[in-house]
């Protein structure tokens, strides 16, 4: 099996880490683990062989048989991860002095086990994507291919940073976000993630790159799309929550990578998108979580968070889709 292939395919399956039994060796071992959670578990299961020959398998020859053999396997990991996550929340049963951390161990099963089918069927989608190859992880122009999606679809590397959306206002005459004083952008907050901006201010900076770009479509991602670019988010990964009183930069976790290869999508804020939460009216789900959430919220797997489209909040801003 192609060297760099294989490290693209470790790649990928460490950012789908425990949804279906992979992880990467840990990138930050210093890691401070949010202050109000205690239940982060430590286990770096590793991708076994048997995983990969079948994914190099079906990328060889994606017949109904091979693909039959590499979900059969994918399910196997998953079901080990939900016993190992079972066996968790007995012993918290057991030994935990704060019943909150039994509800979150018990909040991670459940949804564990009720998505089951839905999270194996994201990781098939992704490993036998034709894109998954040397270098799909790499933002050579600012944007990666979300695996597992349309093959026209990628992502931003970054939210859009302040600097970015002060190019938007400057060019058509968009209103400042509040916590700008007199249109001004904080100092030294460039490269931070821009905030106070409703979901209506994010899609008309989508249409303005739209019509700059003259070819490519700019839009903002559902929130399917987000979570396949996303992954699962690994247990001891470093991000901004419950460790700064606001933002950071979009940067500022380089070392921690989504499953496509972006950075700052789990923490610092909260990330808008374009699919309507159920039984709302004008609420919008946002993703990812933000400096003040619980770790917990911060999963790629916690869903029925919005917020009202026509409003802006401190912790709450967007990242881009391109179709091309």
């Amino acid at each position: 099996m192609n060297s760099k292939l294989h490290k693209t395919i470790a790649a990928v399956c460490v950012a789908t880490a425990v949804s279906t039994g992979f992880a990467a060796p840990n990138a930050n071992s210093e890691a401070k683990l949010h202050k109000y959670s205690t239940t982060i578990e430590k286990e770096r299961p590793k991708l076994n062989e048997e995983t990969k020959r079948l994914i190099a398998a079906c990328r060889r020859d994606p017949s109904e048989a091979n693909l039959a053999a590499l979900r059969k396997q994918i399910e196997i990991n998953y079901d080990k991860v939900v016993a190992r996550k079972k066996a968790k929340l007995e012993e918290l049963k057991r030994t935990a002095k704060h019943n909150f951390k039994v509800q979150e161990m018990q909040e991670i099963v459940d949804e564990m086990l009720k998505n089951r089918e839905y999270r194996i069927e994201q990781n098939m989608r992704r490993f036998t994507d034709p894109r998954m190859r040397p270098g799909s992880r790499e933002a050579k122009d600012g944007f990666l291919p979300v695996l597992g999606v349309a093959t026209n679809v990628s992502i931003a590397y970054t939210p859009v940073t302040n600097e970015e959306y002060a190019k938007f206002i400057k060019e058509t005459g968009a209103k400042a976000p509040k916590d700008w004083r007199n249109g001004i952008m904080p100092a030294n907050k460039a490269r931070h993630p821009v905030v106070n901006v409703s979901y209506h201010d994010a899609a008309a900076y989508c249409k303005w790159l739209t019509q700059k770009d003259g070819k490519a479509v700019y839009r903002l991602p559902s929130e399917e799309e987000w979570e396949y670019a996303a992954g699962h988010m690994p247990k001891d990964a470093d991000f901004n929550c419950g460790e700064n009183e606001g933002t950071t930069p979009v940067d500022a976790y380089a070392k921690t990578l989504s499953a496509c290869g972006a950075v700052d999508m789990w923490g610092n804020c909260w990330e808008w998108t374009s699919t309507p939460v159920t039984g709302e009216k004008n609420v919008m789900a946002v993703k990812g979580g933000s400096w003040n959430s619980r770790r917990t919220d911060c999963r790629t797997e916690q869903k029925g968070i919005g917020r009202n489209a026509s409003h802006g909040a401190d912790d709450v801003t967007f990242r881009v889709i391109r179709e091309k």
